[in-house]
């Protein structure tokens, strides 16, 4: 039984007057004011970060709710996480006593769960009048959860810019200590590869599958070569302005493409200090993660690594002479079909009325064209969106980049974040034992 509601609301922060639109949690009680305040002053995090955050909070309190027996939160803390791995439901008697009917969840989802519940516990407990309420307590670790601490601290330490200004004494007690609760340890499992786009059928799909009529629907064309041979996510497409997107100085008969930061990218003129000054100054429009995730407009970000003080990665097309198609196709797409606005944007793709592309367009027309070429559009056979960028980034492996220039290559904070386009598959273990027995 479900004891909350998720609201949209508006909300002002008094000591600072900024507004908010946030999620809020709404129990019988009213408005949990306490949540909105965390959501608030994590207000850089991402609307998926919200959600999750709302989401476990709600069954919490639909637990709470629930089991009043409880006295000890964080023995009931300890039952909650256990609810969420097994479920709540008896099979033998299809019933369940609590009346919230959960089936068991993976580990990832509960420790994802525990994980928001215990941040903003956490965040409650640093609040005036709150100091007890930390729902998760620390307990002295023991020695070998000292060592895993420490395994955890350096494994992220490691990969952390200017890692040497952190306290090591910090980092000791740290380590001494783990939480009181927590779920099941997640699986250690090393995927065996990243589904990508048939190399086979990816022409086919640009040339017949994007088709308006009998009209190639270049916009789509374009967006996808971005997707396949440039690397990009998705979503970063949608941030690229016109002005983005140029002819390359050295080379007159290829694209240049940059992609800046929504936010802090620097401005297309000289007037306005960022994008996000540019548009609320410009336009009616505004940095599209800024958008609430139900909203249309949004698209993400995923904090990419940059590689100029501008606020932008440059596109490296792979194979490097599909920036020439890339420019063909993009200049014929602004003679022939882009729609202008009618109210001022600077986005670089537009729809039928020339407003700013939306991401869910894009993949109803994608999922059409990998039908209209006789695939089926579905993550496990790399036919969706995303399967493009790991088409990218294995063609990149075959072609013996090493793991900094992969991770350059496709925008990745980490070098370890392309491990998945370097390690061996299964596959191409046996083809190596074959050989060797040969």
């Amino acid at each position: 039984m479900k004891h909350t509601l998720k609201l949209a609301t508006n909300y002002t922060d008094t000591a600072s007057g900024n507004q908010y639109q946030l999620p809020a949690v709404y129990t019988r009680s009213g408005i949990l004011i306490s949540h909105l305040r965390y959501l608030a002053w994590y207000s850089e995090k991402s609307d998926s970060w919200r959600e999750k955050s709302v989401f476990s909070v709600r069954l919490l309190i639909d637990y709470v709710e629930a089991t009043p027996a409880f006295d000890k939160v964080t023995a009931l803390l300890k039952n909650f996480t256990q609810a969420l791995v097994t479920g709540t439901i008896d099979f033998q008697s299809s019933n369940d006593s609590l009346g919230l009917f959960w089936r068991p969840r993976n580990l990832t989802d509960a420790n994802s769960i525990l994980f928001h519940i215990t941040q903003y516990t956490d965040f409650l407990s640093l609040q005036e009048r709150y100091e007890r309420s930390r729902i998760n307590p620390f307990k002295k670790a023991s020695s070998w959860e000292q060592r895993m601490n420490w395994c955890a601290y350096y494994h992220k330490q490691a990969n952390v810019f200017l890692n040497h200004l952190s306290s090591h004494s910090a980092a000791t007690e740290a380590a001494a200590q783990k939480r009181s609760v927590y779920a099941p340890e997640r699986l250690s499992i090393s995927n065996d590869k990243a589904e990508r786009f048939p190399e086979e059928k990816i022409e086919s799909l640009i040339q017949h599958g994007f088709m308006v009529g009998d009209t190639p629907d270049y916009r789509s064309q374009a967006m996808t070569m971005l997707l396949n041979y440039g690397g990009l996510r998705k979503s970063e497409i949608f941030h690229i302005f016109t002005s983005d997107i140029t002819i390359h100085p050295t080379h007159n008969d290829e694209a240049l493409v940059r992609v800046y930061h929504p936010v802090y990218g620097t401005s297309p003129n000289n007037t306005h200090s960022n994008r996000a000054a540019y548009l609320q100054a410009e336009t009616y429009y505004k940095p599209r993660n800024s958008y609430r995730l139900t909203e249309r407009l949004y698209a993400g970000w995923k904090n990419p690594l940059l590689t100029s003080t501008d606020g932008y990665f440059e596109v490296i097309f792979n194979p490097t002479h599909k920036a020439k198609e890339f420019l063909n196709t993009w200049v014929t797409y602004l003679k022939y079909q882009r729609v202008e606005p009618t109210v001022s944007h600077p986005f670089a793709f537009t729809n039928d009325r020339g407003e700013p592309d939306t991401l869910k367009n894009f993949q109803r027309r994608h999922k059409r064209a990998v039908e209209r070429i006789g695939l089926e559009c579905k993550k496990e056979f790399g036919t969706t969106e995303h399967g493009h960028r790991h088409a990218y980034g294995y063609r990149a492996r075959k072609l013996g980049l090493s793991q900094v220039e992969l991770q350059k290559a496709m925008h990745h904070k980490s070098p370890n974040s392309c491990l998945v386009y370097i390690k061996p598959t299964n596959d191409d273990i046996r083809t190596e034992l074959r050989k060797a027995e040969k």
